[in-house]
């Protein structure tokens, strides 16, 4: 019987078809070593071409083209399916006006001898209040930590003291949920649901994240459509952004994930997860107008809180107690400074330089100070003070250089818990 391969025309087909996808493949690597072609050839394509009879079948090349592929499409499945049921829709409700049409009459004002001359039969309507209902105002998402039900969520999500907060599970159950804690300077929130035997996401870590690693985000997308995934990588590390929630003001947030895996309003306290399907960042924010730029606050960042709510049911926070602004080249040459990093503890119009009863006041610490480094780290715009106070627990023992009329100091302080605002 005659080998299929040994017609000229099947060969030059599969040869082509082979071709085709491995320029495929090369573009979906985008980073594929120059000898990787050739390396093929001699491997698949040659062997087939003459016909030999360990020639490798063109079903086995495709298997083998398309199987780091499927191998990648399996990952982020096997990531879903995991993390899944532990993500949560956050319903937002509060009690809003009813507004009808009531009878109004404009000229009650007038002496009532008057008032025969004015409207007549005429019936005037004006909007009055007839009481109120309670009505859904936005949605946010979150993932569950423990499996008695401690959420996580950004405070953003949580932010009406006067609003109710229902929480809608993967598997379509509903529960009140509490407000637990909220994070002074992160995005971040616990909130409790009484339940047992839930599913708990996996947490990840985001110190080694680097750009170009896949991420995958979900949550419930425009508040309406639950466990929405999209994929993406990490386009961006140590970002700030402003970000602004309308009656909430502004809040600044640092060293931020930047992700192109689509974060549309409601996936806000959705996790970020890596292929393993841990979560390594809480979605947090998109840029309006833009394409593809989101951000997550890094898991690392909250680890500490979140343990800090399992054991004592609030988050503590550790509080220096002084009020700044950074030092970078700029400033340093308006404000005629000898060093150009750092921070310079200064007074605003929300308080003076040095809490009251604080670490920083209880050290001897002064208007005017310069910190250079905490507990041996430089202080700069990609190192903040907030960074590098998370790293530590009330209590801690640091150590901070500091400078003062251009003579270094070092002090040393206990970090204490920030007092609620």
């Amino acid at each position: 019987m005659t080998n299929k391969f040994q017609n000229p025309k099947t060969k030059i087909i599969t040869i082509v078809a082979a071709v085709f996808l491995i320029g495929i493949l090369i573009g979906m690597a985008g980073s594929v070593k120059a000898n990787v072609f050739g390396d093929f050839y001699n491997k698949y394509l040659k062997p087939l071409f003459n016909g030999e009879k360990n020639a490798t079948s063109t079903l086995e090349i495709t298997k083998e083209i398309y199987s780091p592929t499927v191998d990648y499409e399996q990952a982020i499945i096997k990531a879903v399916e995991g993390a899944s049921p532990a993500v949560v829709s956050i319903i937002i409700s509060k009690d809003v006006p009813i507004i009808e049409q009531c009878p109004y009459n404009p000229f009650s004002d007038l002496p009532e001898e008057f008032q025969q001359f004015f409207g007549g039969s005429m019936q005037f309507y004006a909007p009055c209040q007839k009481g109120t209902q309670k009505q859904e105002i936005g949605g946010g998402s979150g993932f569950i930590v423990t499996s008695d039900g401690l959420i996580v969520t950004n405070k953003h999500v949580v932010s009406d003291a006067e609003a109710s907060y229902t929480v809608f599970t993967n598997d379509g159950k509903k529960y009140d949920a509490k407000v637990l804690a909220k994070h002074p300077n992160l995005d971040l929130a616990i909130v409790k649901i009484n339940a047992s035997g839930l599913e708990t996401v996996k947490l990840g870590n985001s110190s080694g994240l680097k750009l170009g690693q896949t991420t995958i985000a979900i949550g419930n997308a425009l508040g309406e459509f639950r466990n929405t995934v999209s994929i993406g990588v990490i386009s961006g590390l140590s970002r700030s952004v402003t970000a602004y929630g309308g009656s909430q003001g502004s809040e600044q947030l640092n060293d931020l994930i930047q992700t192109d895996a689509a974060i549309n309003s409601g996936n806000s306290g959705g996790p970020l997860l890596n292929l393993k399907g841990e979560v390594i960042g809480i979605n947090v924010a998109m840029v309006s107008g833009a394409q593809s730029i989101g951000f997550a606050v890094p898991i690392d960042q909250v680890k500490k809180s979140i343990e800090s709510a399992k054991t004592s049911g609030k988050i503590s926070v550790p509080f220096l107690g002084v009020r700044y602004f950074i030092i970078n080249e700029e400033v340093a040459k308006k404000e005629k400074l000898s060093v150009d990093y750092g921070i310079l503890i200064r007074g605003d119009q929300d308080g003076p330089a040095v809490v009251k009863n604080s670490p920083a006041e209880k050290a001897g610490l002064e208007a005017e100070d310069i910190i250079l480094e905490f507990n041996g780290e430089k202080i700069t715009q990609d190192n903040s003070l907030g960074t590098l106070i998370q790293k530590y627990n009330v209590g801690d023992k640091i150590t901070l250089k500091i400078l003062r009329v251009n003579k270094e100091l070092n002090v040393e302080i206990t970090l204490s818990e920030r007092p609620n605002e």
